[in-house]
């Protein structure tokens, strides 16, 4: 279906046609014209709104037409606006909008394609003067329901380009007659438009009678305004009495807040024959409105909220044979009666009434909570002429007591629901409320152990709360259908006994007596106990309990953990926290079901014993008292033991297990490790370790890649010969042992790819010649020698004859002076210098890297060497460097350095340094922080850098950092340049 629609909006040509302003059919007002600063209509918003799916209903009255059918909104705005040079508008503004409606795949009947001819004379007899509507209330009102476009200072029509938020520029010339000769038009059917505007409330349905004359009738439908909401809106009783005339059938009224409610209710009860529901509030309301209400023979609901009914001194009598809802909340009234045959729900809550008459023989919703000055013989005479009662809410009623409730017991056989919180004169007492399946007792002083006895006959129970019962000491209760019970803050509360077949939510918190607890329900399946400081026993029958969290219970015994192993009552049981439970010294579990088992802040665990096949992540942060610890079997693919200092013996069989920390298990001596799929083992300062257990976890698990023995002296030659049984060892660690020499590393590590030598001072000057002399090692890719005692020709030949490696560090190392490699600094001048090629490509890259033995090195870390004075490294030895750091090194002045692929240099505290050369054109980042350097050294330096983008040269007393123009003059690639804010 397709609609071509147009607006046209021009005085001169509706006066031709007939029409006159019309005053709003809506809010009566005798068209008045709109001020200029008004918001404009959101047109997009009407369009939009029909483009949200129908669910039910929506809006105000929404009507579903059209519903359940396939809406296609094509919007084109194909016209634009004109403003005629002399400010006055006498052109025609025209908005196409196409709308595709395809319904079930088929075009409508109703839609046709307008022709030229037909959409001209259509377009004249939908052309209405836009005159604006508004009432005479208030500022804040006058702003919610004026909205229309602003008008011409002639009194022309309304601006299209203003009423579509658009601005046209008045320099443009535009021809008038052009827009007059496009023909489309717009004409919406009525059905479209009931559709559209049932998404909007009543401000837009307002705004969108200012539109059109077919708009305004759309928009003023009955359907649309069967509710009619006045709360908090200063609207006098004429404006009042003319929106009823206007709306006869209007169903649902809301007068809360507004001024002067009663002769405003008297006028809704009086004109509205068809209301089913009225809203009152935050005013008086005399004997006379509630007399008329026998009148309003459709009336359902009545809410009345704050507000003084009658003089406050005599009794309104409430007398209706419809009512269905009456709620009278925080009324003030000195006595009320309520004859209503049909009522259901009554609302009397925080209402000051002493006394309340009630024949109401069908209700079963009664609210009186927060009647203070009801007394217990009111309380009692109310409820009980309801037999019907089903619900009853009585919290904050002090003065209701046991006699009131066994009345209420045997009259309303069917009460379901009881609230009776904050009631501290009750206590149960020979109650018995037999079909209750939702009680109360919050704050009730008088509950005690004894009451559980009445509560046990309501073995229709389903929700019971018990919260701050402060003399509650135990509860043991054998309800079938018990579903949830809460206890928190019930301070001398010690022992729950629960059995309950449908239990399924237990709060129990801030119980601090609370000792045992014994809980039995097929349907619980999370159980959370936490800080539950006195609790001791936990006997549980729960067949499907998943999930258990008894955190910071410090008095739990060792006891426990048959709870929760196989055969305890928990078969299916996954998750475990007990967390700083404090008391467990000992703890063994054997279950088949658990997964997850925290026991962080344990801190007097002693003993650990786990059979759990499947158990996949276990926590011991904190436990730093554990001696001994058997995972045999687990089904933990990664363990952490690091943290447990005091480990001694250790037993994992853990088929699953790829990564194992014991780093930090200093006293750990005898441990027995199975775990055929680990890859990763980490036994940093396990002092005591020795070369027999080595030996056996290296046979048990063959497929280890990665090894760190760092601060192990205990191991020696033979530990380190069993490394043969490691095939796929990559990565070893050596680091701060007592190795001599590495010949078992050489024949038992060929596949070695990363070694770690850190602080090996006995390693002698010839231990690493096999590494270049007789390729030993032939994979090894990484070495670390830092702060180790090798001499400078060893370093040196290891540089210059190992080009296979890709990083080296040799930080800390004392015996390293000067770096120089190849040529001397006389020669480097000599060297070819490099540039780049267009495409990123060298001149002269492959004659550089033909003239000598080629190194792969790619990362070298010198930091803190105090002997380095000098470093020369020239265009053909360093050709693959990327990465060098000589940080901390204190005493080097001279760095002389040619390196294409260069791309990062540290210099960083180097507070000797006087001379810098460099000649690397990747080169991205520059550190030279508290180097005593000149900036005239920098900048020469910088200069043949083209790719420099970060140059650090902060805290350099030498470098003004006011002055950083001259180094971006220097390296115009210069993006980031970090500089003490102060001079130094």
């Amino acid at each position: 279906m397709r609609i071509w629609c147009c607006l046209c909006f021009e005085e001169e040509e509706d006066n031709k046609k007939g029409y006159k302003s019309m005053g709003d059919p809506i809010l009566g007002n005798n068209g008045e014209e709109f001020p200029d600063d008004n918001p404009a209509f959101d047109w997009r918003r009407v369009f939009d709104a029909a483009l949200r799916p129908q669910e039910g209903g929506g809006g105000a009255g929404n009507v579903g037409i059209l519903r359940n059918e396939e809406i296609d909104f094509d919007m084109k705005w194909l016209s634009s606006e004109v403003e005629a040079r002399n400010g006055n508008y006498s052109g025609e503004r025209m908005l196409n909008v196409n709308l595709n409606l395809g319904l079930s795949g088929e075009a409508s009947s109703s839609s046709t394609v307008v022709q030229k001819e037909e959409s001209d004379r259509d377009t004249y007899s939908k052309r209405p003067k836009v005159n604006s509507f508004s009432l005479d209330w208030d500022n804040h009102l006058l702003q919610e329901t004026s909205y229309l476009c602003p008008m011409n200072e002639d009194g022309g029509d309304v601006s299209l380009s203003n009423l579509l938020g658009a601005t046209d520029d008045e320099g443009k010339d535009n021809d008038i007659s052009k827009m007059e000769d496009l023909d489309v038009r717009m004409d919406l059917t009525d059905d479209l438009l009931h559709m559209v505007f049932s998404f909007l409330d009543h401000i837009d349905l307002c705004r969108a009678a200012s539109v059109c004359s077919q708009w305004r009738e759309a928009s003023s439908h009955e359907d649309f305004w069967r509710y009619l909401n006045f709360e908090n809106k200063q609207i006098s009783s004429d404006q009042f009495e003319d929106m009823c005339r206007r709306y006869p059938n209007a169903t649902t009224i809301n007068l809360y807040g507004t001024p002067n409610i009663h002769p405003l209710a008297m006028k809704a009860v009086s004109s509205l024959r068809n209301i089913d529901a009225l809203t009152l509030g935050r005013g008086q309301l005399g004997e006379t409105f509630f007399q008329a209400l026998t009148d309003c023979h459709v009336l359902k609901c009545l809410i009345i909220n704050d507000a003084t009914l009658g003089n406050g001194i005599q009794e309104i009598p409430i007398y209706h044979d419809s009512l269905r809802l009456l709620q009278l909340v925080k009324c003030r009234v000195l006595r009320v009666s309520i004859r209503c045959p049909q009522l259901e729900t009554l609302s009397l809550k925080r209402s000051s009434m002493p006394h309340a008459v009630l024949n109401c023989p069908l209700l079963h919703d009664l609210d009186i909570a927060s009647c203070h000055k009801l007394s217990d013989a009111a309380i009692r005479s109310a409820a009980t002429a309801c037999p019907l009662l089903v619900s009853l809410d009585m919290s904050n009623c002090s003065c209701v007591s046991d006699e009131t409730l066994r009345d209420i017991a045997q009259t309303c056989a069917n009460l379901r629901v009881l609230d009776a919180s904050y009631c501290p004169s009750i206590s149960l007492e020979s109650v018995r409320l037999v079909m209750l399946t939702v009680l109360k007792l919050h704050s009730c002083e008088g509950i005690t152990s004894a009451s559980m006895a009445a509560i046990a006959h309501s073995y229709m129970l389903e929700f019971l709360e018990l919260d701050n019962c402060s003399l509650l000491t135990s509860v043991s209760l054998d309800l079938p259908r018990l579903q949830s019970i809460r206890l928190v803050h019930c301070r001398k509360f010690i022992d729950l006994n629960l059995h309950s077949g449908m239990l399924s939510s237990i709060t129990v918190s801030n119980c601090p007596l609370l000792q045992r607890i014994n809980i039995a329900s097929s349907a619980l399946k999370k159980l959370v106990l936490q800080k539950q400081e006195s609790l001791t026993t936990i006997a549980l029958q729960c067949p499907n309990l998943l999930e258990v969290d008894l955190t910071e219970c410090e008095s739990l015994a060792n006891s426990i953990c048959e709870v929760f192993s196989d055969g305890g009552g928990c078969p299916v049981l996954k998750s475990l926290v007990l967390d700083n439970c404090e008391s467990l010294t000992v703890v063994a579990f054997c279950s088949t079901s658990l997964v997850s088992l925290s026991l962080a802040g344990c801190r007097t665990l002693i003993s650990l014993e786990f059979k759990c096949p499947y158990l996949e992540q276990v926590s011991l942060d904190g436990c730093d008292h554990l001696e001994r610890a058997s995972f045999c079997p687990v089904g933990l693919r990664s363990l952490n033991l690091g943290i447990c200092p005091k480990m001694n013996v250790l037993n994992i069989e853990a088929p699953q297990m790829a990564s194992l920390e014991l780093k930090g298990c200093g006293v750990l001596s005898a441990a027995s490790i199975n775990c055929p799929l680990l890859t990763s083992f980490d036994a940093s300062f396990c002092s005591q370790v020795k070369d027999d257990c080595l030996s056996a976890t290296t046979s048990s698990c063959p497929l280890i890649e990665s090894l760190v023995l760092m601060s192990c002296p205990s191991v020696g030659c033979d530990g380190l010969f069993s490394l043969h049984s490691l095939p796929n060892l990559t990565y070893l660690d050596l680091s701060y042992t007592f190795l001599v020499n590495l010949q078992p590393v050489y024949e038992s590590c060929l596949r070695l790819k990363v070694l770690k030598l850190q602080a090996c001072k006995y390693l002698t000057n010839t231990s690493l010649e096999r590494l270049y002399k007789e390729n030993a090692l032939p994979a090894l890719c990484e070495l670390d020698l830092s702060y180790g005692t090798l001499c400078q020709s060893a370093i040196e030949e290891l540089l210059a004859c190992c080009t296979h490696l890709t990083h080296v560090s040799l930080n800390g190392c004392i015996n390293m002076h000067d770096l120089i490699w190849g040529f001397t600094g006389d020669q480097l001048s000599h060297i070819p210098s490099v540039s780049i090629a267009p495409h990123g490509s060298s001149l002269g890259e492959q004659h550089l890297s033909n003239e000598l033995p080629k190194r792969l090195l790619e990362n070298l870390n010198c930091v803190g060497c105090p002997n380095i004075k000098k470093v020369v490294i020239p265009m053909a030895q360093g050709f693959l460097l990327s990465s060098l750091n000589l940080s901390l090194s204190a005493n080097l002045k001279e760095v002389n350095i040619a390196c294409y692929n260069l791309c990062i240099l540290n210099l960083s505290n180097c507070c000797s340094l006087e001379s810098l050369q460099l000649e690397c054109p990747r080169l991205s980042s520059l550190f030279l922080q508290s180097c005593n350097i000149n900036e005239e050294t920098v900048e020469a330096a910088i200069s043949r850098c083209t790719m420099l983008e970060t140059l650090d040269v902060r805290f350099c007393p030498k470098i003004c950092p006011l002055s950083m123009t001259m180094l971006r003059v220097a390296c115009p690639s210069l993006k980031r340049i970090f500089s003490s804010l102060v001079p130094s």
